[in-house]
């Protein structure tokens, strides 16, 4: 049974065009039947399927779902809504998504994303992914190459430093990743894959190809 109807993308493409909270307390109702409880039914789910693979996984999944409200305090964008749901499944959910790698998806009237990787890891455990870079290159570089890993992800992404420590530059010349600052990669599906009665076997086929990545990265890390 699909866990989506085609109301949870109409809502968000509505929602679009209407960002303000009299459409949105107009229509609350309607987002609670066709985006809210869904979705976090979806994500109980995700949850309850990952830690059966990964006890380390095994997460409220009340912590994993982040809000629809954005925060707008410091945003030139001040509309108030968030136009795809997402979700944060890490140990200690959405508030350690610098934790340990696991999933992080967004579902939306435009595409399905799962992303998993460091999106910003702090100083100490970037030095430390670094360090594991230099004296893990090729293996890095193998994962890469995986015919897997580019079918579903294509490429590991991040921004990159233009200046890094003297201790690494030597090995970047051959590793350009250890520019990086961040380490991350995504595969997406189309809007209307979430309809389908296998959607959550489409995500589960995407955490089981970001396995060998996402455990290089843990390792990197520290953890």
């Amino acid at each position: 049974m699909a866990y989506f109807t085609k109301d949870y993308l109409d809502f968000f493409k509505e929602l679009a065009a209407n960002n303000n909270k009299d459409w949105f307390h107009a229509n609350k109702k309607r987002y609670e039947a066709a985006v809210k409880n869904p979705f976090n039914a979806f994500v109980a789910d995700m949850v309850k399927q990952t830690a059966a693979i990964d006890k380390r996984f095994e997460v409220d999944p009340k912590k994993a779902v982040f809000r629809i409200y954005r925060d707008v305090r410091f945003a030139k964008d001040k509309t108030p809504y968030k136009t795809s749901m997402s979700a944060a499944i890490v140990p200690g959910g959405r508030k350690d998504a610098m934790g340990v790698p696991g999933m992080y998806f967004e579902v939306g009237p435009e595409h399905f994303r799962f992303y998993s990787g460091l999106y910003a890891p702090e100083k100490d455990v970037l030095h430390k992914v670094r360090e594991y870079l230099v004296k893990h290159s090729a293996e890095l570089d193998s994962l890469i190459a995986d015919k897997t890993f580019k079918t579903k992800f294509g490429e590991l992404r991040g921004e990159k430093n233009k200046i890094i420590p003297k201790e690494f530059k030597a090995a970047a010349e051959k590793q350009p990743y250890i520019f990086n600052k961040q380490f991350y990669f995504y595969g997406q599906l189309k809007p209307n894959a979430i309809l389908k009665d296998d959607f959550d076997k489409q995500v589960m086929d995407f955490f089981a190809a970001s396995e060998p990545m996402r455990e290089f990265l843990t390792k990197a890390r520290g953890l």
